[in-house]
């Protein structure tokens, strides 16, 4: 079932609301949008199938003028005779001719009231299309910008984020547990005798730049 009864229904429809009242926007414009498009095709094929129509009766109209030429010229024939029944016949013949005519170029009148109506109603669908089209790319654009932010928030606070985070402290817990092993290492261990003279020479030649800094402090001072 569809969402039109078709050209008329399309014309007058309002793409806005019905995508307001649309469970699935994007599903609607999209079914909306083929919709058109089947429409615009069915339109176009019958005005093509119209210009067809018109452009055989304007060829038979062209055979029937041609007929009356012929039974003009017959009849004339017949006079000139001293035919006048055969003359009679002959302008009954080409009165004939010329009903048919008259009657073809009324349906040709009415065909091209028809085609107008059709290349207004194409008209209207090409522009309704185009607003169906706008409506989409709107759509899409703004389901595109809210499923970025989804996926930007299950980043930074989704579950895979979390696990990340837990990993981080996992092994920041493990440096610590080998610099702290490390540390133990170190506790309790006596100093070997190269060990003492060291710290005490570095603390000897700390002594005499700080005494050195004093005395260089008082000359200025």
């Amino acid at each position: 079932m569809g969402i039109f009864s078709r050209t008329r229904d399309i014309i007058a429809a309002n793409v806005t609301d019905l995508l307001d009242k649309a469970e699935d926007p994007s599903k609607m414009i999209r079914m909306i949008i083929l919709e058109m498009e089947e429409t615009l095709v069915e339109v176009r094929a019958s005005a093509a199938r119209t210009i067809a129509d018109q452009k055989e009766m304007r060829r038979h109209i062209a055979k029937l003028q041609g007929l009356q030429e012929s039974w003009t010229e017959k009849a004339e024939l017949a006079l000139s005779k001293n035919r006048e029944d055969l003359a009679k016949a002959a302008l009954i013949e080409r009165k004939k001719a010329a009903d048919m005519v008259e009657q073809l170029s009324g349906e040709i009148r009415v065909l091209d009231d028809s085609l107008r109506s059709s290349e207004e109603d194409i008209a209207k669908l090409q522009n309704k299309l185009r607003e169906a089209r706008t409506r989409q790319n709107a759509i899409m654009t703004r389901l595109e910008s809210a499923n970025n932010r989804s996926r930007l928030r299950e980043m930074y606070a989704g579950s895979k984020t979390n696990e990340a985070f837990s990993r981080f402290e996992v092994l920041e817990r493990r440096a610590d547990l080998a610099e702290g092993r490390a540390d133990a290492l170190g506790m309790g261990q006596v100093k070997t005798l190269e060990e003492e003279i060291a710290e005490l020479q570095s603390a000897e030649k700390i002594d005499a730049e700080l005494a050195a800094l004093k005395a260089r402090m008082n000359k200025e001072g």
